[in-house]
């Protein structure tokens, strides 16, 4: 099986032990591993893929909390830098009652910020391999560059560029620098990935329609919209596919977005997608790709924190066989 590469922010996430408080009146957290390209990489692995993480970490114990983390969920960890000039990303969340979340950041910068170009190698990437990204990661950086270097060497050897932009406000000074920024790294995937909360912010249309044929712009040959506990709806640029979601007992949505991209993408590695017969592929299995996704979704807002709350596929399976 080819492999999946993601790049960014990995980070920790203080989840608290108390739901429905804000974030000043939370007393406890638990440290939990996460960042949305992290949290792919480690499904991919956890269902049988083969997953490699691309990003760098501060020279410090949560970096290496992170080192063990990652490499206990099956993440390859050699093309994971180090450095003392930045600390590893931190992340506090605060839970309402309901799952939803609200994110604090410690990031200024942060160690995976200071990635750079210099140190993504062109010979990584093969035809079949799939290059994962969200936005999270691309303030103006050193990683941002080492993004751009990712995905031309990635795309010029065959991978599938897979864009998850993942909208994180906090992070950004201008809210616009950030809608601008999503904006120009669309064209270079093959496959973006955007949900129902961040669709009008990314494309400034409420049309739904409208927004998402917006989409279909420079290399993008699908557009996945997620719309949470309501499922998902594939896009090529001809056909629209529909799918359910999963009706579970939530307790945190943490990382639910990326359990599901996580689960689609190993379905596209396990079904040998290239950058030729993606859009043939999705066609032909929607049903399946999109049930495995919903589902790898779904059973992770029954568990606290993201890498730590993701399913067996044997428990996906179990899942998708009940409905």
């Amino acid at each position: 099986m080819s492999t999946l590469f993601s790049i960014g922010e990995v980070l920790i996430d203080f989840i608290p032990l108390e739901k429905g408080r804000a974030l000043k009146d939370v007393v406890t957290f638990e440290r939990a591993p996460g960042g949305a390209p992290a949290n792919v990489a480690a499904a991919v692995a956890k269902y049988g893929g083969q997953a490699s993480m691309i990003t760098k970490l501060g020279a410090d114990p949560f970096g290496r909390f992170l080192f063990e983390k990652l490499e206990e969920a099956g993440v390859q960890t050699n093309k994971i830098q180090t450095t003392t000039e930045a600390n590893t990303g931190l992340a506090f969340v605060s839970l309402q009652s309901n799952g939803e979340r609200d994110f604090t950041f410690y990031r200024k910068p942060s160690a995976d910020l200071l990635l750079s170009e210099a140190e993504i190698e062109e010979n990584w990437f093969a035809e079949g391999d799939i290059l994962h990204f969200g936005s999270v990661d691309l303030v103006e950086s050193p990683m941002k560059q080492a993004h751009m270097k990712a995905i031309q060497s990635a795309k010029s050897n065959g991978a599938i560029i897979s864009f998850d932009p993942n909208v994180r406000l906090p992070l950004w000074e201008d809210p616009e620098e950030c809608r601008n920024t999503i904006l120009s790294f669309i064209p270079m995937a093959h496959i973006v990935k955007i949900s129902d909360e961040e669709l009008e912010f990314v494309t400034g249309m409420k049309d739904e329609e409208k927004a998402i044929s917006s989409l279909f712009v420079g290399d993008v040959k699908t557009v996945i919209f997620t719309k949470g506990a309501n499922g998902a709806e594939l896009f090529l640029k001809d056909k629209k596919y529909e799918s359910t979601g999963f009706q579970v007992e939530v307790f945190d949505t943490t990382g639910a977005g990326d359990a599901f991209v996580g689960g689609f993408l190993y379905q596209l590695l396990k079904k040998k997608a290239t950058q030729q017969n993606l859009e043939d592929i999705l066609a032909a299995n929607h049903e399946s790709i999109l049930a495995f996704a919903n589902a790898s979704g779904a059973l992770t807002t029954t568990g606290k924190g993201a890498i730590s709350s993701l399913p067996k596929k044997e428990e996906i399976q179990l899942l998708i066989s009940k409905q």
